[in-house]
C-alpha cells in the first residue's frame, strides 16, 4: 500500500493484535442540504498520503466508445465497463503506472453526481476470517474511475459499486461517499464481499475518521439503508458481534474500537463535532460518538474548511502546542489535497457542481471553487511530482506549509490566515459574478467560459500565495538570533 512507509508503527501494532489495517489516512465531512446555508449538499475529505506527493486535477471527456474492460495496473483487478462514459473530474496522483491514472480520489460527473473515495478503515479479525479481502479485488487505486463515469444519482452509485464488491470482491476496507443535489450516501466496504450504506439525514452532518462508523441497519427502509444481500444472516452465522433480533450493528460486527482507535480515530470525530456543535460537551476519550449530529448553526464552506484544517486548535490537545495525549489530528503533514464537493440548488444545473480544491495542507492553502462542467483544467493543476518546482499548484501551496512549519502558529496567524481571508473573499465575489454571467450562456460557449474562469481563479490564488511565500522567506530570515555588539 502506498501509505505503508508512513504507518510502520501502526502496522506493527495491528500485527500484534490481529487487526487488518488498510491505508489509514484521511478524514471525511458530510453535510446534509437542510443544514447548509444555501441548501446545497456538501461532501468533503482530506487526502493523506505523504509529505511531498503532488496531486493533479483533470477532466475526463465523455465518450460513447470507451473501453469495455478495466484492468488495474496495480493489482490486476478486472471489471467489465459500459462503452458509454460520462464526463467527470478527478484528482489523481502525479505518478501513473504504464500510463494509467492512480488514486483518482474525488470528482463530479456530468449528471452532477459527486464521489469521494476512500475513507480507509479497519476490519476486525473475526470478520476478515469469515470473508477475507480479495487480493485482486477493487482498491482505492481504481475505485473512482470504474464507478463515477457510469452513475446518475448518489443512491445509484452505492448500488453500482455494491454490485462490483459482491461479484469481484474488495481488496480493502473503504468508506465511499456519493452525493447529488438531493441526497448524500455514505457506504462502507467492510470485508471481501460485504458492504452497507446509509443516507445522511438532510438535517444532520457527520465527521468520519478511519473507522467503521455505520451503526444499526434498518434494511426494511431502503430509502435510508442499503447493504449486500444476506449480510444479516452472514453476521449471525459467523457469530460476529452486533447481531440482535434480525438486525445488525455494522460497526460492532465488522469494525474495531480499541486503543488504536482511541488515539488515532475517535479524537477526530470529537474535534469535528466540537467545532460544528460546540453546545454538545463530550470527552475526547468517549468510547463511541454518534455518527450524525445536528449543528448549532447552519454550515457553510468556511466552516468545513475550519474542520478540515483543524489540529485541535485552541485546545490543550493542539498538535501545534502542548499536544496532550498525542491524539491524531484531522490536519496532518501528509495532507496532499483537500476537497469539498458541492452540488448547489440555488443555480441552474449546468453550473451547480463546484469542486473546491485545496492543494497540500488545507491549514495553509486556499480552496479554489472549480466548475466541473468544463473541457479542461488549469495548467498548474496538471503538473508537479514528488520534487519541488516553481510552477505547479501543489508545490506553491506546499511551500507555504514548509515555510510556516518551523514557526507553527506564529506565521500562520500573522501571514497565512490574512492571505487566506483575502483570497477567499475575492474568490467568493468571482464565483458570484461568473454564476451570473454563465446564466446568459449555453452549450460550448458556457463550457468554454467556465473553463476560463477556473483558470483565472487558479492564477489569482496562486499569485497571491507566491507573494505570501516570498514574505514568509523574508520573515524566516529574521528569526535567527544575531549576537552583535551594538558599538561595533
Amino acid at each position: 500500500m502506498r501509505f505503508s512507509r508512513l504507518l510502520v508503527g501502526l502496522f506493527t501494532t495491528a500485527a500484534s493484535t490481529g487487526i487488518f489495517i488498510s491505508a489509514n489516512a484521511c478524514t471525511t465531512v458530510l453535510v446534509g442540504k437542510n443544514v447548509t446555508t444555501d441548501g446545497s449538499t456538501m461532501i468533503a475529505r482530506n487526502e493523506d498520503v505523504d509529505t511531498s506527493w503532488a496531486k493533479h486535477f483533470i477532466v475526463h471527456p465523455a465518450t460513447d466508445s470507451g473501453p469495455t474492460q478495466y484492468v488495474s495496473k496495480d493489482n490486476h483487478f478486472t471489471v467489465n465497463l459500459p462503452a458509454k462514459a460520462q464526463r467527470y473530474t478527478s484528482t489523481p496522483d502525479w505518478q501513473q503506472i504504464d500510463g494509467q491514472n492512480q488514486f483518482g480520489e474525488d470528482g463530479i460527473n456530468q449528471s452532477n453526481v459527486a464521489m469521494s473515495g476512500t475513507e480507509s478503515a479497519t476490519t476486525n479479525r473475526n470478520a476478515q476470517k469469515a470473508d477475507p479481502f480479495v487480493k485482486t479485488g477493487l482498491k482505492e487505486t481504481s475505485i473512482l474511475d470504474v464507478v463515477l463515469p457510469y452513475i446518475t444519482s448518489a443512491k445509484a452509485g452505492v448500488q453500482y459499486l455494491g454490485h462490483i464488491i459482491e461479484t469481484q470482491g474488495s481488496a480493502e476496507n473503504n468508506g465511499v461517499i456519493f452525493s447529488d443535489n438531493q441526497s448524500i450516501w455514505y457506504m462502507e466496504i467492510v470485508s471481501g464481499h460485504k458492504w452497507a450504506a446509509v443516507r445522511v439525514p438532510d438535517n444532520r452532518y457527520a465527521v468520519v475518521p478511519n473507522q467503521t462508523m455505520i451503526g444499526k441497519l434498518n434494511l426494511k427502509d431502503s430509502d435510508r439503508y442499503l447493504a449486500a444481500p444476506g449480510i444479516v444472516n452472514f453476521v449471525k452465522k459467523h457469530h460476529l458481534k452486533g447481531y440482535h433480533n434480525g438486525t445488525i450493528d455494522l460497526a460492532l460486527a465488522f469494525g474495531t474500537n480499541d486503543k488504536l482507535d482511541q488515539t488515532y480515530d475517535r479524537p477526530r470525530v470529537w474535534d469535528g463535532q466540537r467545532i460544528l456543535t460546540p453546545s454538545k460537551k463530550q470527552a475526547i476519550t468517549t468510547k463511541r460518538f454518534a455518527m450524525f449530529m445536528k449543528p448549532d448553526k447552519k454550515i457553510c464552506i468556511p466552516q468545513i474548511q475550519k474542520v478540515l484544517s483543524s489540529h485541535f486548535n485552541n485546545t490543550k490537545y493542539d498538535s501545534n502546542g502542548r499536544w496532550v495525549g498525542g491524539f491524531r489530528p484531522i490536519n496532518v503533514p501528509t495532507d496532499v489535497e483537500s476537497h469539498i464537493l458541492q452540488i448547489r440548488n440555488n443555480v441552474p444545473t449546468n453550473i451547480a457542481a463546484i469542486q473546491w480544491l485545496a492543494m497540500a495542507s488545507p491549514a495553509t492553502s486556499a480552496y479554489i471553487p472549480f466548475y466541473t462542467n468544463i473541457n479542461n483544467t488549469p495548467d498548474q493543476y496538471k503538473i508537479g511530482n514528488d520534487q519541488p518546482d516553481s510552477k505547479s499548484a501543489y508545490w506553491t501551496y506546499k511551500m507555504t506549509k514548509v515555510l510556516t512549519d518551523p514557526y507553527k502558529n506564529k506565521f500562520i496567524n500573522r501571514r497565512v490566515i490574512p492571505t487566506q481571508q483575502i483570497v477567499a473573499h475575492q474568490l467568493t465575489i468571482n464565483l458570484a459574478n461568473s454564476d451570473k454571467h454563465a446564466q446568459t450562456l449555453t452549450g460550448n460557449d458556457l463550457i468554454n467560459y467556465l473553463t476560463e474562469q477556473n483558470q483565472l481563479n487558479a492564477n489569482y490564488a496562486q499569485t497571491e500565495f507566491r507573494q505570501l511565500n516570498q514574505q514568509l522567506i523574508q520573515d524566516a530570515t529574521k528569526q535567527t538570533s544575531i549576537v552583535h555588539h551594538k558599538n561595533l
